[in-house]
C-alpha cells in the first residue's frame, strides 16, 4: 500500500511539474528531463507513468478541467440570486488560476500553437458553456434587463475571464479580487434587471479573504442564503 501511495504522489508531483514547465515555456520548449529534474525523480521513473510529452499535457489538461468542474459545479438553479452565484464563481476561478499551477496551464495549453487538445478537451469551451448555462439560470429567474442578449452577455463575461489568464503571465494583479470586482462593477448595472440590482455585490457575496482552494458552487449558493436572511433579518430589526 505505501509503494501504492508513492506511486500516486510521484504521478500527482509530476503533472504538478510538468503544469509549470508548460505555462512557463510553452508546450514545444518543455522537456520531459526538465520536468522529471524538476520533480526529483529520473527520466526513467516519469516514462513509467507517462509514456510520451503528449500523454502528460493530456493529463494536466483532464487535471485542470476536474478543478474547473468543482469550482463551478452544476447550473446554480437554486441558488436563491444566480447572477450574483455567477459573480461569485468567477472571483472563485480567479482565485484558483491566481494559485493552482494545474488550471492555470489548462487555460494555457488552450491557446498554445503547439498543443491539440486531448481527451480533457480545451477548458475555454467548459467555461464559457457553464457562464452561458448561469446566465440562462438568471434569466429565468427574473435577474437580467429584459435587452440582454445570453450570447453578449457569455462572450463578455469569458472574454473576461481569457484576459485575465493571460494577462496574468506578466502582472499577478490580473487575478486579483479587485480586478474582478472593478470588472463586474462595471458590467452589473448593463446585466442586472431593476428588481435585484441593489442586491448583487461585485466583490462576491460571503467571499472568504483566505486562499483558494475553497469549494464549489454549492457553496456559493449556501453563502448567498445565509446572506440573505442576515439581510432580511436586519431590515425586521429596523
Amino acid at each position: 500500500m505505501a509503494k501504492q501511495d508513492r506511486a500516486v504522489r510521484t504521478r500527482q508531483e509530476l503533472i504538478r511539474c510538468a503544469a509549470e514547465t508548460f505555462y512557463r515555456r510553452g508546450f514545444a520548449l518543455s522537456s520531459l528531463s526538465e520536468i522529471s529534474g524538476k520533480a526529483g525523480v529520473s527520466t526513467g521513473a516519469l516514462n513509467f507513468h507517462f509514456q510520451s510529452k503528449r500523454e502528460l499535457g493530456e493529463a494536466v489538461e483532464v487535471a485542470a478541467s476536474e478543478t474547473l468542474r468543482r469550482i463551478t459545479g452544476p447550473r446554480p438553479s437554486h441558488c436563491p440570486v444566480p447572477l450574483q452565484a455567477l459573480v461569485d464563481t468567477t472571483h472563485e476561478l480567479a482565485r484558483y488560476l491566481s494559485e493552482d499551477p494545474i488550471l492555470r496551464a489548462g487555460f494555457s495549453l488552450g491557446h498554445d500553437a503547439a498543443w491539440s487538445a486531448g481527451d480533457g478537451g480545451p477548458l475555454w469551451p467548459q467555461w464559457e458553456s457553464w457562464v452561458l448555462g448561469a446566465l440562462a439560470v438568471a434569466g429565468e429567474a427574473g435577474n437580467l434587463a429584459a435587452d440582454v442578449a445570453l450570447d453578449d452577455a457569455g462572450a463578455a463575461v469569458t472574454a473576461a475571464v481569457v484576459g485575465f489568464e493571460v494577462l496574468g503571465r506578466i502582472d499577478a494583479r490580473w487575478f486579483s479580487h479587485r480586478t474582478v470586482t472593478h470588472f463586474w462593477e462595471l458590467m452589473l448595472p448593463r446585466l442586472a434587471s431593476t428588481e435585484i440590482g441593489g442586491e448583487l455585490d461585485a466583490g462576491g457575496a460571503g467571499a472568504p479573504a483566505g486562499p483558494a482552494p475553497r469549494g464549489d458552487a454549492v457553496a456559493v449558493c449556501r453563502a448567498q442564503g445565509e446572506r440573505r436572511c442576515q439581510v432580511a433579518k436586519g431590515r425586521g430589526a429596523a
